[in-house]
């Protein structure tokens, strides 16, 4: 059952609530469609979720649909992924005759009538040749385009200029576009099974299922088991803290079965672990929304090691849990982090393990950062304040 956004009135910052409920006064009765490439995990998945079901209680008239494509589709749409972010990719014929396709029977058979149209990622990019006249179209990225490949941005960029806005997660994520732009933070829900706040029974009963012991402080990073994460760096990181400090070090995250490169990932960190029996590499399904609440609040020191990295809700999840982060400086991290007061930046191993162990050597430092990192979270990153935003957005696109 959705959560009412009375539900909210504690945790959001002092009049909040009262706010959305006076901006959607302008909003009441608009049609707004969300289009997207699939409708299950990840951060756009999660958002959504939470968001939709506020957006319909403050008087809008919400659709969430998505493409069905085929495996091409999704080839097409993760070579897009990669490209936006900067990486050298090469995308077939074959494979963009397949996403072509897949707008294409989505374009001839969704209903696509709305005030607002929003659009998100590179999936669902090709349906502006199909908006309506009379609907406002806005493209959502949450990526990090700030250096996409040419031959990427050459077959996007023709799409993005189609729409009447753009959306994008940081300053530095955009590009130059003769469209008007907009920063819009993504955020968690406080009151999700992720985020909502446990029981210590639920948080030991997680713990033991994992066959995590608590005997010793805990670093933590969650993570796909993707390169990128620099999986190993944080086991190096972990390895200079563990020789002056007795710990563990737990790699928790999803690794598709599906995906070669995840699975190699895996293998190599398990190779790198060896037999240390204070690292636990723990792989887990989609759906594990209680075992990373129960993780990050039994974890001492929370990591996030990128290399890239988009706004990292991973961060933001632990900074709400009261803890200390120490994250690499790159995409959203350095927003989020504030050095020396929520957390520290570093990108060395050596960096990190030092930041690691002057936080396990000071526990009062790492309680009082974790209570200024919930209270910015608090202020800045929640879902309140992400449909705020929204709203404003529509309010605005409206008087164009």
């Amino acid at each position: 059952m959705p959560i009412s956004l009375n539900a909210y009135r504690d945790i959001a910052p002092p009049g909040r609530v009262e706010l959305l409920y006076r901006l959607s006064q302008q909003t009441i009765g608009k049609r707004m469609l969300h289009i997207t490439g699939n409708r299950t995990g990840g951060e756009i998945g999660e958002i959504l979720h939470t968001l939709i079901p506020l957006l319909t209680e403050v008087g809008l008239d919400v659709r969430w649909e998505r493409i069905k494509g085929t495996g091409s589709f999704h080839e097409a749409v993760q070579t897009f992924r990669n490209g936006l972010q900067g990486e050298d990719v090469k995308v077939p014929d074959a494979v963009l005759e397949g996403y072509r396709e897949a707008i294409h029977q989505t374009g001839r058979t969704l209903e696509l009538s709305a005030d607002s149209v929003i659009s998100h990622d590179p999936d669902t990019l090709g349906l502006i040749d199909y908006a309506p006249t009379d609907s406002r179209w806005i493209w959502r990225c949450y990526l990090d385009a700030s250096r996409p490949q040419r031959k990427t941005w050459a077959f996007l960029r023709p799409y993005i200029i189609k729409y009447d806005a753009a959306v994008f997660s940081l300053p530095q994520f955009a590009q130059p576009l003769p469209v008007p732009q907009f920063l819009v933070y993504p955020s968690i829900d406080p009151l999700s099974e992720k985020n909502r706040e446990l029981e210590p029974e639920e948080i030991t009963e997680t713990l033991d299922k994992l066959q995590i012991a608590r005997d010793k402080p805990i670093l933590l990073q969650v993570s796909r088991f993707t390169r990128s994460k620099d999986l190993r760096g944080v086991i190096e990181a972990y390895r200079l803290v563990k020789s002056h400090f007795d710990c563990r070090l737990v790699l928790a995250g999803t690794a598709s079965a599906d995906d070669l490169d995840e699975q190699a990932v895996l293998n190599d960190v398990r190779d790198a672990a060896a037999k240390d029996e204070d690292i636990h590499i723990v792989p887990l399904p989609p759906e594990s929304s209680l075992d990373i609440n129960a993780l990050q609040r039994a974890a001492t020191i929370v990591i996030q090691k990128s290399r890239r990295e988009g706004f990292g809700l991973s961060v933001t999840e632990a900074m709400w849990k009261g803890k200390p982060v120490i994250g690499s400086e790159t995409g959203g991290i350095t927003l989020q982090i504030m050095y020396g007061q929520t957390g520290y930046t570093s990108n060395s191993v050596e960096g990190t393990a030092f930041y690691a162990r002057h936080l396990l050597n000071n526990p009062a430092i790492a309680l009082e950062m974790g209570g200024r990192a919930r209270d910015r979270v608090r202020q800045n990153f929640l879902i309140t304040r992400h449909l705020e935003d929204y709203l404003s957005l529509l309010i605005f696109m409206g008087r164009l």
